[in-house]
């Protein structure tokens, strides 16, 4: 009887370890610096896609056996802690990681577990009801849609992605006729706002400033709209 609780009680440890060692499967993402995401799926099956300063990347995929993963048959391993609901994603150092990425981007770090509304699937839709609530001139609507994909999801959105919903948001509140809520929307994106493209274009890596330079014109637009009386 004894034996058999024993063997009970070691079988539920080790599934313990498991699932502790395993992240829970589900969208992941890393916003500090580079921006990507890990899809943990079935069976320990993950993948990881981040970008980098001037649209380098990296690309990964594998299975996470015991809380690591070697990459195919490199000499890169990869680490996965949890930490919470999240997962630190490390390396043991190994020249082939570095092999996985372009030269100014990385995977290793902490990757969040967004909240339902947040998913990349989620944020995609939203932004079509939007755009359909915002052409049909229902600005309330396209408010309620698109404020918490701006304020919430923040943390989950590339950083110009970002800009380019703070811009949504802050043209909604200005068709509401809220132009203190347009501007105040705007205020991280307004030193951005007050240089030059000459500027913009010299202070970001090229495929950057090609990405964002049109975002920070809208900014400015914008901000001319919410400014004047």
């Amino acid at each position: 009887m004894k034996l058999a609780f024993y063997a009970f009680m070691l079988l539920g440890a080790n599934l313990a370890l498991a699932q502790f060692s395993t992240p829970a499967e589900g969208e992941y993402v890393i916003s500090d610096g580079a921006w990507g995401t890990l899809q943990v799926q079935p069976r320990g099956k993950f993948s990881i896609q981040t970008t980098g300063a001037n649209a380098h990347v990296c690309e990964l995929d594998g299975v996470i056996v015991d809380s690591k993963s070697k990459i195919g048959k490199s000499a890169c391993q990869v680490s996965f802690k949890p930490e919470g609901q999240d997962v630190r994603v490390s390396t043991n150092g190994a020249d082939a990681c570095r092999d996985l990425c372009g030269m100014r981007a990385w995977f290793e770090g902490l990757y969040r577990k967004p909240e339902p509304l947040c998913l990349r699937k989620s944020i995609q839709a939203s932004k079509k009801t939007f755009k359909k609530n915002y052409v049909a001139k229902d600005y309330a609507a396209a408010l309620a849609v698109i404020s918490p994909i701006a304020t919430q999801c923040k943390p989950f959105l590339h950083w110009v992605e970002s800009a380019w919903v703070l811009n949504d948001l802050a043209l909604t509140q200005f068709k509401l006729g809220d132009r203190a809520a347009c501007l105040k929307t705007l205020q991280d994106l307004a030193p951005d706002a007050a240089k030059s493209d000459k500027d913009i274009v010299e202070s970001y890596p090229p495929s950057d400033s090609d990405a964002y330079l049109p975002a920070v014109q809208a900014t400015r637009t914008n901000l001319r709209l919410c400014t004047k009386k």
